[in-house]
C-alpha cells in the first residue's frame, strides 16, 4: 500500500466496480439481487479499506522508525506487528539494523585500535631514530679513528633495527588483513626447528648461552614450515635476550596422537606475574623495560642508553599472529624450576 491518496483511488475504483456489478444484477435479476450485490460490495469495500488502512499505518510506523535509525540515532528493535508480509518485512529490517550496528561498533573499535597502533609505531621508531640523532654529532667530533669506526658500526646496527622493525610491522599488518599467503601442508617439525635456531647460533655464542635441541625427528605437523620457523625464531630470540650468561635455551619438538608441540624454555628469571597476561600484546615490553623508554627523545638523553633498546615488543606478537594464522596455539608460562616456557601446538584434529 502507498499513500492515503493512492489508497483512496483504489477504494473509489473498487466502489465503481461494485456499483456496475449491482446495476447489471438489477437489470438481469431484479431489485432484490441488486440490493444484495450492493450490500456485499459495501462489506467488501469496508474490509478492503480497513485492511489497507491498517497496513498503511504499519508501513508509516516502519518508515518513521527507519528515519530515526538514519538520522536520530540507532534503534535495534522495531514496533511489533501482527503476522503477515509487513511483519516479515519488520523482522528483516530488525536483522539488518542489528547487523549494521555490530558493523559500526566493530569499525569504531578498529579505528581506535589503528590510532593506538600508529601511536605505538611512532613511539617505537622514535627510540632508535633519537639514538641516531644523538650519535651523529659524536661521530663528527670523534678524533680517534677507532672510536669513529665503533660508533659507525653501532649506527649501522641501529639502522638495521629500524629496518627490522618496519619489516616486522608490515608482516603483522599482512596477517591482520589476511593478505599473507599461508600454506597448509605436511612438514617435518624437527627440520623446521633447526631452520629456526640456525640464525641465532652466533648470537647464543656471543651471549654465552647454550642453545639445546631435543627433537623428535619423526614429528610432523600440517602448516607453513617457513612462517612457523620465523615464529619459533622470534620466541628463541626473546628467550636469549632474557637469559643471563651461562644459562641455556632449550627447544623441544614432540608429537602425540593429538598434536605436534614445540616448546621453548630458558633458564632466565621468568615472566613477572603482572606481565604474563600481556606478553603477546604488541609493543608490550614489561614494567622493567618501560623505564628506559621514558627517556626517549628527552633533552640531554644518554645516547648509550638508546643504542641497544631492550626489544620493541613485537617479536612475540608476530609469533602468535603467524601461529594463529595456521590454526595453531601459542601460550606462555613460567617453568616449575624457573625460567619462561613458550608452548606452541598444532592439533591434528580440529573439532
Amino acid at each position: 500500500m502507498g499513500s492515503p491518496t493512492t489508497m483512496a483511488r483504489q477504494c473509489a475504483a473498487l466502489a465503481a466496480l461494485m456499483a456496475a456489478l449491482s446495476a447489471l444484477a438489477g437489470a438481469a435479476a431484479g431489485r432484490g439481487a441488486a440490493l444484495w450485490c450492493a450490500a456485499a460490495g459495501a462489506a467488501a469495500l469496508a474490509f478492503f479499506a480497513g485492511v489497507s488502512w491498517s497496513r498503511h499505518r504499519q508501513i508509516r510506523r516502519l518508515t518513521a522508525e527507519i528515519d530515526e535509525v538514519l538520522h536520530d540515532g540507532r534503534r535495534v528493535g522495531f514496533s511489533d506487528c501482527r503476522e503477515g508480509d509487513v511483519a516479515v518485512l519488520t523482522n528483516e529490517l530488525g536483522k539488518m539494523v542489528a547487523r549494521l550496528a555490530r558493523t559500526g561498533d566493530q569499525l569504531a573499535r578498529e579505528k581506535t585500535a589503528l590510532a593506538d597502533a600508529l601511536a605505538d609505531v611512532s613511539h617505537q621508531i622514535r627510540t632508535p631514530l633519537t639514538a641516531v640523532g644523538l650519535m651523529l654529532p659524536l661521530i663528527e667530533a670523534a678524533d680517534d679513528p677507532v672510536r669513529r669506526r665503533r660508533a659507525v658500526r653501532e649506527l649501522e646496527a641501529l639502522v638495521d633495527r629500524v629496518s627490522w622493525l618496519v619489516t616486522t610491522l608490515l608482516k603483522i599488518a599482512k596477517v591482520d588483513a589476511g593478505a599473507m599467503p599461508v600454506e597448509r601442508r605436511p612438514a617435518n617439525a624437527a627440520a623446521m626447528a633447526r631452520e629456526a635456531v640456525r640464525p641465532l647460533e652466533t648470537v647464543a655464542d656471543l651471549r654465552d648461552v647454550a642453545l639445546r635441541l631435543e627433537l623428535d625427528e619423526a614429528a610432523t605437523f600440517t602448516g607453513d614450515a617457513r612462517w612457523t620457523a620465523e615464529a619459533v625464531e622470534n620466541i628463541v630470540k626473546n628467550c636469549l635476550e632474557h637469559t643471563p650468561p651461562g644459562g641455556s635455551v632449550t627447544v623441544r619438538v614432540a608429537e602425540d596422537a593429538l598434536a605436534t608441540s614445540v616448546t621453548v624454555s630458558d633458564t632466565g628469571p621468568g615472566i613477572a606475574p603482572e606481565d604474563l597476561p600481556h606478553v603477546f600484546e604488541r609493543f608490550y615490553r614489561g614494567q622493567a623495560a618501560e623505564a628506559p623508554a621514558a627517556r626517549d627523545g628527552a633533552e640531554g638523553a644518554d645516547p648509550h642508553a638508546l643504542r641497544n633498546p631492550a626489544g620493541f615488543g613485537i617479536g612475540l606478537a608476530l609469533a602468535q599472529a603467524l601461529v594463529s594464522a595456521q590454526g595453531g596455539t601459542l601460550r606462555a608460562a613460567n617453568g616449575e624450576g624457573g625460567g619462561a616456557v613458550f608452548a606452541l601446538s598444532f592439533p591434528k584434529l580440529v573439532v
